[in-house]
């Protein structure tokens, strides 16, 4: 082999090498929490006022534009890994804990504490301790519901929606309950597991927090059993035949171990807020009373193609999502729910691109740091 081709040879060993310890350089124990002392709303038994703890990671605040990063079910904050690798160095990123995830403190009525409006205030409190007044809202699975809602009702602060998974859900028509969508998305049937037997589902899933991390964080290429998703009565039956499920494949040991201790803390029971009907009714309510169900700023919707939840551009078809929407920009990707950690490169090009195209002459104009995103 010629000297050249020795030299090409070693520096694509170099790349290769370079491309595998920046996949694994994030360690989520060394960024630090800052704690947002939140005002918050407990309905049940009596409503009354109370105080509860937010926990977030603030990365790069000199930078002249916000990204609010906000995970769905069962993530945390350091769920968005490979994003926080590639943005940190050009935005200001905020990584918020939900309420009632890891270290962050929950109201304490799962069944009607935590609605849409109430993550949104959460994230309007974080910002305000962050002391920024506006950042464009990246969410998903549950994440991009919350930044949908977040564009709606507070367009003041919410200047455009990443919405990775799961689409704009307009509350122009009738609530609908989950039981009446299980013929079109039958694996959404756990759904009514953890709306219904509440109690039930937070026992089984606290009682191997590992076991259930990696029943649920699965990609298309090591997918989850066919039934799984589907049973009324528990979670992670499908799983029964398996004695150890296989490590999250997107995860490094660390990470997996940090994401387990971190749900070591409070378990999983005030993080199935999302699928309560009282919350759910109590948000398509109050967004369905206001009667704005348009979203003007830009909207970046990301679907995966073989999420087994759903087809979730069927969905936001199903929904006319984009009708109220009119500055819309939807991409697909291969992979399943985790669109974001099996496909980082592609999914973080699409939201740089967007992001340059969208935003980047306002970052000019704010800050010469960033000519070049």
């Amino acid at each position: 082999m010629s000297f050249g081709r020795w030299l090409l040879f070693f520096t694509y060993l170099g790349l290769v090498q370079a491309e595998a310890n920046s996949a694994s350089s994030f360690k989520p124990s060394q960024y630090p929490k800052k704690t947002a002392h939140c005002k918050a709303t407990r309905r049940a038994p009596v409503e009354e006022a109370v105080d509860i703890q937010l926990k977030y990671v603030d990365i790069n605040p000199e930078a002249s534009t916000t990204l609010i990063m906000v995970h769905g079910w069962p993530s945390l904050w350091s769920t968005w890994s490979n994003q926080i690798l590639e943005f940190q160095e050009d935005y200001h990123l905020i990584a918020p804990e939900l309420r009632g995830f890891g270290e962050s403190t929950h109201p304490g009525d799962t069944k009607s504490s935590g609605t849409m409006g109430d993550m949104v205030g959460d994230l309007v409190c974080i910002l305000e301790h962050a002391k920024v007044s506006s950042a464009i809202c990246m969410g998903h699975d549950w994440g991009s519901t919350i930044c949908y809602e977040a564009a709606r009702s507070r367009p003041d602060i919410f200047t455009g929606v990443v919405g990775a998974v799961v689409p704009y859900i307009p509350s122009s028509g009738p609530f609908v309950p989950i039981k009446n969508l299980l013929p079109i998305f039958p694996s959404l049937t756990y759904q009514l597991f953890f709306d219904l037997q509440t109690e039930k589902a937070v026992a089984e899933l606290d009682k191997d927090i590992r076991r259930t991390t990696r029943a649920t964080l699965r990609t298309a290429k090591n997918h989850p059993p066919t039934a799984f998703l589907k049973d009324e009565n528990s979670f992670l039956a499908a799983w029964d035949h398996v004695e150890e499920i296989p490590p999250v494949s997107f995860f490094t040991q660390e990470e997996e171990d940090y994401f387990v201790e971190q749900y070591s803390i409070n378990g999983f029971k005030h993080t199935l807020q999302f699928y309560t009907t009282e919350n759910r009714h109590e948000g398509w309510r109050h967004a369905h009373f206001q009667g704005n169900h348009t979203i003007s700023q830009p909207v970046l919707a990301i679907y995966p193609k073989e999420d087994p939840v759903a087809d979730w551009l069927v969905a936001a078809t199903v929904l006319k999502s984009a009708d109220y929407l009119p500055d819309l920009t939807t991409e697909v990707l291969p992979g399943a729910h985790w669109v974001h950690l099996e496909y980082p490169k592609e999914f973080n090009e699409l939201v740089r691109k967007w992001l340059d195209r969208t935003f980047n002459h306002s970052i000019n104009d704010n800050s010469g740091s960033h000519d070049e995103l």
